[in-house]
């Protein structure tokens, strides 16, 4: 399910236009980064103001969330990168969202909260530590595979705390709270699978091309990259807030 094509990479790539891709593409996501797990200002004051089971409400608003996340979705493009078989990514997708689901709400139940930055900074290691495990560069470094299925669910867990932690900045009713709460992940998972429908669409094509295997290389170096700047975001402004 993963290839160790740090060991096949065979020249010539393109770096060049690969740097110049990945500089527009990290600018893309940090200008939309603080996105990644905030509740807009509109969304916010509704969040505050509603009280009661309003399910349809959540719903939309956790699949929002989910479709502005970018990176729950770079984790999960990193995730389903070399799975072919539909079981595959139902398993590794449904582990995902199993733990993204139990931090989630029991952080917002149970009032478990993390530093903002702390927890997007890790998140965003999230993104880079798939991308190395894609490439095959803990078997190439330390000559061991870790469990993969295991890391997806653990990340998820730490994916939730992050969306947890900033739905507590806010002062939801208690009245429904459960309810919503359970409504706001459903919608998460909602928007999970269309995004997913979307990624797994593109990938198919690409796929199916002729330079898949070398070009693989270079888009998952891309995404470790962005990761790395995704964390010294939240590091940086761990430091400086």
């Amino acid at each position: 399910m993963t290839s160790n094509i740090l060991a096949r990479l065979r020249p010539p790539v393109p770096w060049p236009a690969l740097a110049a891709f990945g500089t527009l593409l990290i600018a893309l996501l940090l200008a939309g980064a603080a996105l990644a797990h905030n509740v807009t200002e509109g969304d916010a004051g509704y969040v505050q103001e509603v009280t009661g089971f309003r399910p349809i409400a959540f719903i939309y608003l956790g699949a929002k969330h989910m479709v502005t996340g970018y990176d729950h979705l770079l984790f999960l493009a990193g995730v389903i990168f070399f799975l072919y078989r539909g079981r595959d990514i139902a398993t590794y997708v449904s582990l995902f969202a199993i733990g993204h689901s139990i931090t989630m709400i029991a952080g917002v139940w149970w009032s478990i909260s993390i530093n903002a930055y702390i927890i997007d900074a890790i998140i965003a290691f999230s993104v880079v530590y798939k991308a190395l495990d894609n490439l095959g560069a803990f078997r190439l470094w330390f000559g061991v595979q870790p469990d993969t299925k295991a890391a997806t669910l653990i990340f998820g867990l730490l994916h939730g705390f992050g969306l947890a932690t900033k739905i507590q900045d806010y002062d939801i009713s208690p009245d429904g709270l459960l309810g919503n709460l359970i409504a706001f992940n459903l919608g998460v998972e909602l928007g999970q699978l269309m995004a997913l429908a979307l990624i797994l669409t593109a990938m198919t094509h690409w796929r199916a091309r002729p330079a898949f295997a070398r070009q693989a290389c270079a888009a998952n170096v891309l995404i470790m990259v962005v990761g790395f700047a995704l964390m010294g975001l939240q590091i940086t402004g761990y430091f400086v807030a």
